[in-house]
């Protein structure tokens, strides 16, 4: 099912464009459209069907040679964040205008295996697949209680077909998640790979005591995925992140917020690292980017000299309920961001953002009428749709 029309869109994510989230350069694309805006989308996994009570969790990366892989969790006997849940994809040679069948990528038997956050290796085309798990009986509150038979563990895969076929998932929890840490999920959405080669994926975990706390934090690999390591943590209060890698080098790390207070409720929380990821500034609040709470998407758009401007793309349901689905363009690498549109206005929740090879934009989010975890949405548009014509990149 396609939809075209402003009242109801979102986007997609290439592997240019997670090239340029990483200040890369590749061959500089060619726009295979003109001024005209465009804004498409079509429903890539719709909630009680093929096998699945609902998915949810959606991520969306570009391979080297093009084709969009667009990842969810396969929640097989309720929406619950537990019990036994799949890892599936869909692929895409062309921009998104058609995709193959579900495809099963990881299934851990009974128990959950989800929160994917893919990254893409240019120097050797690899794609590398993040993943946490549990038991499927043991939820996060029991995780996070401490009364449960397992705690949460991490995990990662590996496709060097553009996400054909996948390696088994090999236990890397030794390596990335701390004792004391309880609750633990990598992005979900996708990791970056920087210009110096290294790899990182956004994380964040819950520490039990003195009292239960979440934080925000990074892993990062610097010999291409085969080992990783735990970087820089920052919190308290935040959890659910991207990581973007700014023009001067430096990175920066949005999250979701749970802080209160007048100043700090209901808005992204963010930080810096001047070291790869090693360390974090204190965060600071987002003024403009409001939530209710949620996951959202972050990544490098344009960066110069390739492009005319430096442009950052951020989305997500821009209020105080999950809801209004909107994507926004930054020019001063995240300080402030002059350009909003929505793109849906009825109930949406998690997304996914890239960069497609034609230099239009992607979006995967969940979408819905009643409830945002009906379906997940898959949307294509431009830039000059979110700027009503008055840039193309």
């Amino acid at each position: 099912m396609i939809r075209n029309g402003s009242s109801c869109c979102y986007y997609a994510i290439s592997f240019f464009a997670c090239a340029l989230a990483c200040g890369c350069a590749a061959t500089k694309p060619r726009p295979s459209y003109g001024s005209k805006p465009i804004f498409e989308e079509r429903v890539l996994f719709q909630s009680g069907e093929g096998g699945y009570h609902t998915y949810r969790i959606p991520s969306l990366i570009v391979t080297p040679k093009g084709t969009l892989l667009a990842f969810c969790e396969g929640r097989k006997n309720s929406a619950a964040d537990y019990g036994d849940i799949d890892i599936l994809l869909r692929r895409s040679s062309d921009n998104g205008q058609n995709w193959n069948p579900v495809q099963l990528v990881v299934d851990h038997g009974p128990n959950t295996i989800g929160n994917p956050c893919p990254v893409v290796d240019r120097r050797t085309g690899r794609i590398r697949l993040l993943l946490t798990g549990n038991l499927g009986d043991d939820s996060e509150d029991k995780i996070l209680k401490r009364v449960a038979r397992q705690t949460r563990t991490v995990w990662a895969c590996c496709s060097i077909d553009e996400g054909q076929t996948w390696t088994m998932t090999v236990d890397i929890t030794a390596d990335t998640k701390l004792p004391e840490w309880t609750w633990y999920a990598t992005g979900p959405g996708c990791g970056i790979q920087l210009e110096n080669g290294r790899m990182v994926i956004p994380c964040d975990h819950n520490v039990a005591e003195p009292e239960d706390i979440r934080r925000s934090h990074v892993i990062y690999s610097d010999d291409h995925g085969e080992t990783w390591k735990i970087g820089g943590v920052v919190g308290n209060h935040v959890n659910e992140c991207q990581v973007v890698q700014l023009v001067d080098g430096s990175l920066m790390l949005n999250m979701r917020n749970y802080a209160r207070g007048e100043d700090r409720q209901n808005h992204r929380a963010v930080a810096t690292s001047g070291d790869g990821g090693l360390s974090w500034s204190p965060i600071w609040w987002a003024k403009e980017l409001v939530e209710p709470v949620c996951q959202a998407s972050f990544i490098r758009f344009t960066k110069r000299p390739n492009f005319s401007k430096n442009r950052l793309l951020f989305a997500n349901p821009a209020g105080i309920k999950r809801e209004k689905m909107t994507i926004r363009v930054s020019y001063d690498e995240g300080l402030s961001w002059p350009v909003a549109k929505e793109m849906y206005s009825g109930p949406s929740a998690y997304s996914a953002l890239a960069v497609l090879p034609d230099m239009t934009i992607g979006c995967l989010y969940e979408r819905g009428e009643k409830s945002p975890y009906e379906t997940i949405t898959f949307a294509r548009l431009s830039l000059e749709w979110i700027t009503d014509g008055l840039e193309n990149p």
